[in-house]
């Protein structure tokens, strides 16, 4: 039998319900609360027929600026999402916000989860991963926390870090009474001689991001070696689409990598719900926080899932737990699995290698034009920071008025991104936008 979507209880079993509890009305179960905080009744519109529902959301989206070309990231990016992708994820068997404790009817959910974490360690190189984690910024703050002991309990995170990122791991360490220190950058990069000196007995980790908030693709190698050789943490932010075609986290020497998972397969949509992903080696597997799910096998000897490790306070001793984490982002991690198989490493690879080189086409012709300069001199990915002859709100303002929608400003120059979604006309009606704008 085939359930809706959302079946309401009848009015029938509301009084079977109540009749259990040895009560005859909805209002007794609330009868301990002072009737000056109840509310009568809501004052709710009058009911409207789909046609006329489906008329009003229309109108509400036609408010929306919809952009025709999108060359803006900083966090968020506009990737192809296949639409088998979509229509799998939206069957109704996964439309649950049911957390999977009991293994015997979450099997589906579970082998999800199971799928997901042993994608993130192929993309990562690590040992293994987790789920249930809310976005690539808590991932970075409890990847950090993993780290934090009696003995270090100083944190460095670089300034070429996405200061929303930053300002998350900074959260996270003003509540557990911890140092933060930001690692100064020059030309783009984390300063590795800013590093070494900052670098002490006491400090528990190090987090960079790869590539970089400015598009920059960090030493990550040289910088795990300075990290190691004072025996502490080396963790790593990774674009899960960058590391595709870069040196993987673990032949840099991450001991722990984290990230958003947006890139794989979510939308946009105005800014989640998206996924963060942690993985690390297997020394420090049974420190992730979250869930893990592992696979068994069940009293017939056949393939089965269930949750392994679970290092919340909700589950095992509060003074043992690694976090408190508890948000359960099951259907997106299951998004992201159904974008994988779907692309296939060929089409993940793909990509980014149009994301690549998409970009560095648009920044060769940008740069044509007098008072477009790249800021940093090192190798980029799919972001370049660039100096701007005009003040970028201006800039971007004139941009929207052709459907497109710019790069992010910061400061007084601009961060440009490209993807496979660019295409050459594009870049080019961009770069043609820009000449009008610019050029007397």
């Amino acid at each position: 039998m085939s359930l809706g979507k959302y079946v309401p209880a009848t009015t029938a079993e509301q009084q079977l319900m109540l009749a259990s509890m040895g009560m005859k009305s909805v209002e007794e179960l609330y009868v301990s609360v002072p009737k000056e905080l109840r509310i009568d009744e809501l004052n709710i519109p009058k009911a409207k027929s789909e046609f006329e529902v489906r008329k009003v959301m229309t109108d509400i989206a036609a408010k929306n600026n919809v952009f025709t070309s999108i060359f803006r990231g900083a966090g968020a990016y506009h990737h192809y999402i296949p639409a088998l992708v979509k229509q799998i994820a939206a069957k109704e068997e996964f439309l649950t916000a049911y957390t999977p404790y009991q293994a015997e009817i979450s099997q589906g959910v579970l082998q999800a989860i199971f799928e997901f974490q042993t994608m993130i360690t192929e993309l990562t190189g690590m040992a293994s991963a987790n789920a249930s984690v809310y976005d690539g910024a808590t991932a970075a703050a409890e990847a950090v926390n993993m780290t934090i002991d009696r003995k270090r309990k100083k944190v460095l995170i670089g300034a070429t870090v996405n200061p929303m990122t930053i300002q998350t791991v900074k959260t996270y360490c003003e509540g557990a009474d911890v140092e933060m220190t930001i690692v100064p950058a020059k030309d783009g990069l984390t300063d590795l001689a800013a590093l070494a000196t900052l670098l002490d007995k006491e400090t528990a980790c190090l987090f960079i991001q790869q590539p970089n908030y400015f598009g920059q693709i960090e030493p990550a190698e040289a910088i795990g070696e300075l990290v190691h050789e004072r025996q502490s943490k080396y963790i790593m932010g990774v674009n899960p689409l960058a590391v595709t075609v870069l040196k993987s986290p673990a032949e840099s020497g991450a001991d722990i990598v984290t990230g958003e998972a947006q890139p794989l397969g979510l939308p946009l949509a105005y800014g989640g719900p998206y996924l963060g992903f942690m993985a690390t080696t297997e020394k420090l597997t049974r420190s992730l926080p979250g869930r893990i799910a592992g696979e068994t096998v069940d009293a017939n000897g056949e393939r089965a899932f269930v949750l392994t490790l679970q290092a919340r306070e909700q589950h095992i001793r509060r003074e043992k737990a690694a976090s408190n984490i508890c948000s359960n982002q099951a259907h997106c991690a299951l998004t992201a699995s159904i974008y994988l198989t779907t692309m296939g490493p060929h089409g993940v690879k793909e990509a980014a290698r149009q994301s690549y080189s998409k970009t560095h086409y648009l920044a060769q012709e940008l740069t044509k034009i007098a008072g477009f300069e790249l800021k940093h001199s090192g190798p980029y990915f799919h972001e370049f920071l660039a100096t701007s002859p005009i003040a970028p709100h201006l800039l971007m303002a004139k941009l929207e008025e052709h459907g497109i929608l710019g790069g992010y400003p910061i400061g007084e120059d601009i961060l440009w991104c490209a993807t496979e979604m660019n295409t050459k006309e594009q870049i080019d009606q961009l770069v043609a936008v820009v000449k009008e704008v610019t050029v007397k």
